[in-house]
């Protein structure tokens, strides 16, 4: 089964995507921003993908998957940003940080199942 880690500050959204992505075979984990993140990934080595929100108090969703990056590309799993904004600047910095996808909230589950299936290691 896939571990997928789901970074969000608001615990309806995580829920939302576990609800989700829980049925459909993933084991999801939660963390409520980029510290928790962090932390869950040094103890999960085995993440499948991770689902971030890009506006979180403290460290963005941007800022977190610049610091994966930076602290080692290779083992970064394969990062789906998740928000309420289409800002081209915002998309452009995720994609050149590493983001593999951009899904707008509110999230239609079917598409959100789908992407993680085609985007997960």
């Amino acid at each position: 089964m896939k571990k997928v880690l789901v970074v969000d500050d608001s615990n309806s959204i995580r829920n939302e995507i576990s609800e989700a992505l829980g049925p459909a075979g993933f084991d999801v984990l939660q963390a409520a921003n980029a510290t928790e993140a962090l932390a869950c990934l040094a103890r999960h080595q085995d993440v499948s993908m991770v689902v971030l929100d890009v506006n979180m108090p403290g460290m963005s969703g941007i800022e977190l998957l610049e610091r994966l990056q930076a602290d080692g590309a290779q083992q970064t799993p394969p990062v789906l940003m998740l928000t309420t904004e289409a800002e081209r600047q915002l998309v452009e910095r995720a994609k050149k940080a590493g983001a593999k996808g951009w899904l707008l909230k509110p999230v239609k589950p079917p598409l959100l199942v789908s992407t993680v299936n085609r985007l997960a290691r």
